[in-house]
Formats: structure tokens, sequence, C-alpha cells
């Protein structure tokens, strides 16, 4: 098995909806903002290649959205999906699955793009696209939060290509890739569970979007349930204590991953670390 990070580019979200009720006093100190009070976040998807799978977990915000669309989320960085498929000499058309953790569109835009005619086309032809069944009812029947994050041309001509395979619970998609179902900050978000070289390798999604998000309280005010989210947080915190997985953050601009460590004031990361860093 190999690993390779995806960089989909970068794009700037409020640092209040980042963290939340927590004080700015308290989390421009552990993530910066600039003098709008905007974060600089990542779009960091994650390929994992097998010996006959090459599955994609999450895919960036695309390109196919009208520029008005990307000018209020401040797009930025010279990194794309195509260029990073680029740098590891694979193609699009090579990826057999493509797991959306959920459909925000930052998750899931780049599943699809626009055609040389002016419509849509997939952008991983050949991929199942793996999506819960929970978060696929809660897009066709979204809340007034949610409303503005679903955009039906991110997803449905995967539906009527027959490419999307629906959840029900948490599932194997390999022997060493699982999907388990987490509901804070929305309905049926995935979170995958890597197996490589001994390590479990945990891609965060929203679950924990960045190194500074990992105390249980520091819950994103994107979040439907916050008080789920933190028992979500809890659980899996005490989890991956016990069992030393690697946190891999998809928004993290400046942490790429981190273990976590017991201390006085309770449980917190490792410093972080590049997922190369343990590759080799």
């Amino acid at each position: 098995m190999q690993l390779h990070k995806i960089e989909a580019g970068n794009f700037m979200a409020d640092g209040g909806a980042v963290f939340g009720v927590v004080p700015k006093v308290l989390w421009e100190k552990k993530y910066p903002c600039n003098s709008s009070n905007y974060c600089n976040l990542a779009m960091r998807c994650l390929l994992v290649e097998t010996d006959d799978r090459l599955v994609l977990i999450d895919t960036g915000m695309g390109n196919k959205q009208s520029e008005k669309f990307f000018s209020y989320h401040h797009l930025n960085g010279d990194d794309s999906l195509e260029k990073s498929f680029l740098a590891l000499d694979v193609r699009f058309e090579d990826v057999t699955d493509v797991i959306l953790t959920h459909l925000h569109f930052d998750h899931c835009g780049g599943a699809v793009q626009k055609n040389g005619q002016g419509g849509l086309k997939l952008a991983f032809p050949n991929a199942t696209h793996w999506l819960s069944e929970a978060q696929w009812h809660n897009f066709k029947q979204a809340n007034v939060r949610e409303g503005s994050v679903y955009f039906d041309e991110n997803i449905q001509p995967i539906v009527d290509a027959g490419k999307l395979n629906l959840l029900k619970q948490d599932a194997w998609l390999t022997e060493d890739i699982q999907m388990r179902l987490y509901h804070g900050h929305t309905k049926g978000q995935i979170i995958p569970f890597v197996k490589f070289n001994g390590h479990t390798l945990v891609y965060m999604a929203d679950l924990i979007p960045v190194m500074a998000s990992i105390p249980e309280a520091w819950v994103a005010a994107y979040d439907i349930e916050p008080l789920t989210s933190m028992k979500e947080k809890r659980d899996f915190l005490m989890e991956a204590l016990e069992n030393k997985y690697v946190l891999f953050f998809e928004h993290d601009l400046y942490n790429e991953c981190c273990y976590l460590e017991k201390t006085e004031r309770g449980i917190t990361h490792t410093d972080s670390f590049k997922l190369t860093d343990i590759l080799s």
C-alpha cells in the first residue's frame, strides 16, 4: 500500500465559524488569521494505492462554480487536484473509488467538472463513489443551515451515471480501509481509517478539521449538532490515544499529521509532522 497527500488548493473561512464559541483571544494563539478574521484552510485529500485499487478521499472544491462564488471563499495557492495527480503521474481515469466524506462543497466539488460543451462530467469516470445514506438524505432534505453549502451539480451527475454507492452503516472498503459514520458535523459524515505498515491513519475531514480543534469543546459553528460533535470527538480521542492513531488533517494549512498524548490538562497533540515522515 502507498499513501499520497493530494493538495486541492486553499480557501479562507471566518475564524469565529471555524472555532465556534471559543474566544478569539484563545484560538488565534493556535491558528493564525488575517486582519479580517479569516483563517486560511487547506483542502488536503488522500490517495490510497493498493494492489488492485486506487482510492481518493475527498476532492476539494473543484473549479466549476462561478467567479462570484469563489470570491466569497477567497481561493488561494497554486495547488489543485490536477497538479497533484500530474506530479504523481496518475490519471483521474485510474481512480477506482472516491470516498466523499460528506457533500459540503469544499469536500466534494472536485468530483464533477465542466465538459467542453459547458455541461458536466465525472472527474473520475471509472470510480465508484461512496457516500453515507444518512448524508444523502440530509442533502435531499437540507436544513436551513446546510442548504447554502449543498449543490446538485456536485452529486447529481454521479447519481445519473450510476456511480454512487450509499453506506447504511460502518463498512470496510478493503481489508485495510474502514469507513465509519459520524453525525455531529453533519449527518453521516464518513471518517476513513486506513491501516498501513503497522499504523492506522485517520482522515479527519470535519470531525477535527485542524490540529487546534483537538480540545473537546473546540467545535466549529458549522457543526449541526455540537453536543454530538463533542461526544464523538471525546470518544475518538480516547480511542486514538490508546491505539496510537495518526491524525491526518484535511483543513489545517500548517499541520498535516500528529499523534496524541495524555497530559495533566487532558489529551492533546504531539508536534505535527508530514505524511512523508512516517511513510519513509
